[in-house]
């Protein structure tokens, strides 16, 4: 019999082991009746960043599932994953924003639990804020991205939103919707602190507040799959999407953003 292969003995030893030094990455995964996806998902980070000389975390932002999604988190029972609950549905950005106050890492990154963009990108954020970024985001409209399996309904409704982001807001960035975004742990508490948005679009106002802040945003070209089974209806979302505009434009008029 061969002896286990050392990336398998890695991921054995981050499920099994508590960090013992202070984290460098905390991944944080917001989940909403996700028990079809949720364990795949955490397989892939496991096996992606456990044989990396780094200390990274998983943080599993449940929000008010229905489903078995945090009997399986209890069941696998690894150390260095953490269930965050909610008592009730609340909202993709509460769940983040919840995550969020319990990552320990250097690094928090939020993630879509249907691992539509690959674990492997994250690589390519971590770099960016290495070199100095404040925030690096996931982009399917950057340079050198590639996005598969969108519908042509879907893409004809990003490309309109992206054109009203940059009149209605103002927001340099092309791609604010995509669910990969790696913070300074600086930048996430900045952030966060100001946030008021808890749902679809929650991330467009983080993005706002960030350049609002005057942190450095870059944006890094990443895969991109449209995955099976996905919650979004494009049209529905539209509408909050536009809702949300004017909302972030009201708050800003209002003064809720003064300390940002």
């Amino acid at each position: 019999m061969n002896p286990p292969s050392p990336s398998y003995a890695a991921c054995v030893a981050w499920r099994e082991t508590p960090n013992s030094r202070p984290v460098d990455l905390s991944v944080v995964i917001p989940a909403f009746n996700e028990q079809a996806r949720i364990i795949p998902t955490i397989a892939a980070w496991v096996a992606h960043l456990a044989p990396r000389d780094l200390c990274w975390e998983i943080v599993v932002s449940d929000d008010g599932s229905t489903d078995a999604t945090t009997a399986l988190i209890e069941l696998i029972g690894h150390v260095n994953v953490r269930l965050v609950r909610a008592p009730r549905n609340a909202g993709k950005g509460a769940a983040v924003h919840r995550g969020f106050s319990e990552a320990r890492g250097r690094m928090v990154l939020f993630c879509d639990a249907d691992n539509a963009t690959p674990v492997q990108e994250i690589d390519g954020l971590i770099a960016r804020l290495r070199a100095g970024a404040d925030v690096a985001v996931g982009s399917r409209a950057a340079h050198g991205a590639d996005v598969n399996n969108r519908s042509v309904l879907r893409s004809a409704m990003t490309t309109g939103l992206r054109r009203l982001v940059s009149l209605g807001l103002g927001i340099a960035v092309t791609d604010t919707q995509c669910g990969f975004k790696l913070f300074t742990a600086d930048a996430a508490r900045r952030v966060c602190a100001v946030h008021t948005i808890d749902g679809f679009a929650f991330d467009l106002e983080m993005l706002y507040l960030a350049e609002r802040l005057g942190l450095t945003v870059a944006e890094v070209p990443v895969r991109w799959y449209d995955a099976p089974g996905s919650t979004v209806r494009p049209l529905q979302e539209a509408v909050r999407f536009l809702a949300s505009i004017v909302r972030i434009r009201m708050n800003a008029a209002r003064g809720l953003y003064a300390h940002a």
